[in-house]
C-alpha cells in the first residue's frame, strides 16, 4: 500500500473528525445523520492514520508530497 495522502489532507481530516465527534457528543447533531457522520469521523481518522485512502486510486488523486511505499 502506497501513500496517497500529505500532511495537509490528513491534517484537514483530523480536524474534521474531531469536530463531528466533538458536535456529535455535545448532542448538537444527534439521530441517523449523527450516526453516519460518526462513523465518517472514524473513517478519517483511521485514513489519516494510515496516509491511505482507498477512494484516491479509483479518482485518480494523490496528494502525497513523495510516493514511498508504507
Amino acid at each position: 500500500m502506497k501513500k496517497n495522502m500529505g500532511m495537509t489532507d490528513r491534517v484537514i481530516r483530523s480536524v474534521v473528525a474531531v469536530v463531528i465527534a466533538i458536535l456529535y457528543f455535545a448532542n448538537v447533531i444527534t439521530g441517523t445523520l449523527g450516526i453516519i457522520l460518526l462513523i465518517l469521523a472514524c473513517v478519517f481518522l483511521l485514513t489519516s492514520v494510515v496516509s491511505f485512502c482507498p477512494l484516491y486510486p479509483i479518482l485518480g488523486m494523490n496528494t502525497c508530497e513523495k510516493s514511498d511505499e508504507l
